[in-house]
């Protein structure tokens, strides 16, 4: 049975939420000045359209309809203010004068390039450096993805209060210390672009890497941070600006989630690399990565992100572990190395080493890395070094490193897999 008219139009309604809201909401944060104003004013906007439209049927642009009802009614949220507090007639004098000259009527608010210009100056706003980093990170899930502060909660496993006030506290500080709501430009955009870069990156990380943990709530943050890196792409093209890294960080992470599927058993455990069943691997987000990757080498602007992404596409185009072109993944190391130095891509350098020379060569760097303290407490570290012992039929040693990873280990799916590998050893 179809549905009804007012069910069709309050679908419609459901799906303008999804698709619009972070549209309508970027814009009236210009015209606004104030998150937490616009917030409110786009949800009443919302409410009068559940409650009018089945009536009066859907606007023929439904968009700018929104953006002008809220509009007003952040009006009628100052003025109901204004009666408990006399010093809001400034701030609602000072508000109606910034929509007037914003030229901002109910038919048209706003160009399409103008509402796209305004989703890039929310990201830079929710990005900004002097926001704390879970700040930047809870906000730009919250106010550019359009996330419940609950489904955030859920997938950074946190409760709900502890989101809210990392979300207020952020807030507090774009109020405070009146960050300007616009995209930077000249040297401040590059400077500022990789903070924005490093949020996205976050946001994917904490989705990849709590696979075994997090189901649903994991990917949602994965896919988040995918739509993030294309809209931040799509809208820095509007602008003339082709960045190769932001093209780099979209590879990657299309490159990392293509083997989402393969990365668990049934059960829940974790799978390393070499003995994933690489049949599983999405190969379209396969194939889409090492497009931009390619792209951003080719730019010769490239950087850590693309350096990764490059890595990430060696694997993916090779058929098993033996078949990878290991010398290819440790000159990609030494490249990325000379531009950020870390003990962990040292780390991570010595296993491919170890893949390309044999694992005598892989453990001295490993054993070199653990003797100067930085990987002490890094339970992949001692893991690493665990099988490359294994490997060599040093099982007493290997027994010793998988014994100290599993101490260190953070999380459940990491202490199942080296319980089971200290298991294979008996």
């Amino acid at each position: 049975m179809p549905p009804s008219v007012p069910e069709q139009i309050s679908q419609t309604i459901d799906t303008l939420y999804r698709t619009e809201s972070g549209r309508v909401l970027a814009t009236l944060v210009r015209l606004l000045g104030d998150l937490d104003l616009a917030e409110e004013a786009m949800h009443e906007a919302f409410a009068v359209a559940v409650e009018s439209w089945p009536q009066t049927g859907i606007p023929e642009n439904p968009r700018p309809w929104l953006i002008s009802t809220a509009r007003f009614k952040a009006v009628d949220v100052i003025r109901r203010r204004a009666r408990f507090d006399e010093k809001e007639k400034d701030l609602t004098l000072y508000t109606e004068a910034q929509m007037n000259a914003a030229r901002v009527n109910a038919a048209s608010p706003g160009s399409d390039d103008e509402i796209e210009d305004d989703r890039l100056r929310l990201i830079f706003t929710c990005c900004h450096p002097a926001l704390p980093p879970e700040g930047q990170v809870a906000l730009t899930l919250r106010e550019v993805c359009g996330l419940t502060t609950e489904e955030i909660a859920r997938a950074f496993l946190v409760t709900p209060a502890t989101l809210a006030q990392r979300i207020v506290r952020a807030k507090n500080v774009i109020r405070d210390k009146r960050i300007p709501y616009q995209v930077p430009v000249s040297e401040e955009l590059w400077a500022r672009l990789g903070a924005v870069l490093l949020v996205v990156y976050l946001i994917f990380n904490e989705g990849y890497s709590a696979v075994t943990t997090g189901g649903e709530a994991s990917a949602k943050l994965s896919n988040e941070a995918i739509r993030l890196g294309r809209l931040l792409l799509e809208l820095l093209r509007l602008h003339g600006i082709d960045e190769p890294e932001v093209m780099g960080l979209l590879g990657l992470m299309l490159l990392q989630e293509s083997r989402r599927a393969a990365r668990t058993s049934p059960a829940g455990n974790l799978i390393l690399l070499d003995e994933q069943n690489r049949s599983l691997w999405k190969r379209d987000q396969i194939a889409e990565g090492i497009v931009l990757t390619a792209s951003a080498l080719r730019s010769r602007r490239f950087g850590a992100y693309t350096l990764q992404a490059a890595i990430a596409s060696v694997h993916a185009e090779s058929s098993s572990a033996a078949s990878t072109d290991w010398r290819r993944i440790t000159l990609l190391y030494d490249q990325l190395l000379r531009i950020q130095t870390s003990p962990v891509i040292e780390l991570n350098r010595a296993v491919a080493i170890a893949m390309w020379e044999g694992p005598e060569q892989g453990l001295r760097l490993i054993d070199d890395l653990l003797a100067r303290d930085e990987l002490s407490d890094y339970h992949l570290a001692h893991s690493a070094r665990a099988d490359l012992c294994r490997r060599m039929g040093r099982i007493p040693e290997a027994r010793a490193s998988y014994e100290k990873a599993l101490v260190l280990a953070p999380q459940e799916a990491d202490r199942r897999f080296l319980a089971r590998r200290l298991e294979e050893l008996k």
